[in-house]
């Protein structure tokens, strides 16, 4: 056996059994049901969405009214000081979707310190007393690890998700991270979450984001 051989055998191997965990770790995703705490991960075919190319959404809220939800993996070019002058600490702020841009939204994960928030699942929260959030950056008693900030959010009319899902735009997952999501979320979050399906959309993990640049 030549060494192209043995190593196209190799691949073979490694990438067989990717192939068959991630069709098992798909077959046991489906069911799953969207409902907030839950991500949606974009499907490959979502490639030429300008929005939601290549996301990770948290679902903060789903019901028969329509759904909400925050991009997880989009950073902007801006930070939080930048846009609330009465914050000096330089927070990430993140793109969370098409819906309302000009308008800053948040999740985090320290009710016991910002009152008025309202629990997602899993100790995450969405808003609260925002006087009170600028006080507690300043002072840096929570972190980046703690909050994260939204430009915008993403949106759906009353089931207009589900038709998405029947669509195949979506993978609905539930969210392994509970609270941990808010520092475990990145720009390669999405990558990650192709690797972890395994399967076809192994080869995605790698592809560039804009194929036309390959």
């Amino acid at each position: 056996m030549t060494f192209s051989q043995g190593f196209f055998l190799y691949l073979l191997v490694i990438y067989g059994k990717y192939l068959i965990l991630g069709n098992t770790y798909i077959e046991n995703m489906i069911g799953i049901k969207p409902n907030k705490g839950k991500l949606l991960i974009a499907e490959p075919s979502l490639t030429g969405d300008v929005s939601f190319n290549r996301s990770v959404v948290l679902l903060a809220e789903h019901n028969d009214e329509g759904s909400v939800g925050f991009i997880l993996n989009k950073p902007l070019e801006y930070s939080i000081n930048e846009l609330v002058k009465e914050i000096t600490v330089p927070l990430q702020v993140y793109n969370g979707g098409p819906v309302e841009q000009d308008n800053l939204y948040f999740i985090h994960k320290v009710p016991d310190l910002i009152s008025n928030s309202i629990e997602i699942s899993d100790g995450i929260y969405w808003g609260g007393d925002f006087e009170t959030t600028v006080q507690l950056i300043n002072d840096k008693i929570i972190t980046n690890d703690d909050i994260r900030f939204f430009l915008g959010y993403s949106g759906w009319s009353s089931f207009q998700l589900d038709e998405e899902l029947l669509s195949n735009s979506w993978i609905v997952v539930p969210n392994e991270y509970e609270s941990g999501i808010i520092q475990k979320s990145s720009v390669a979050f999405w990558k990650e979450k192709m690797m972890e399906l395994g399967g076809n959309y192994l080869i995605w993990s790698n592809a560039p984001e804009n194929p036309s640049l390959n």
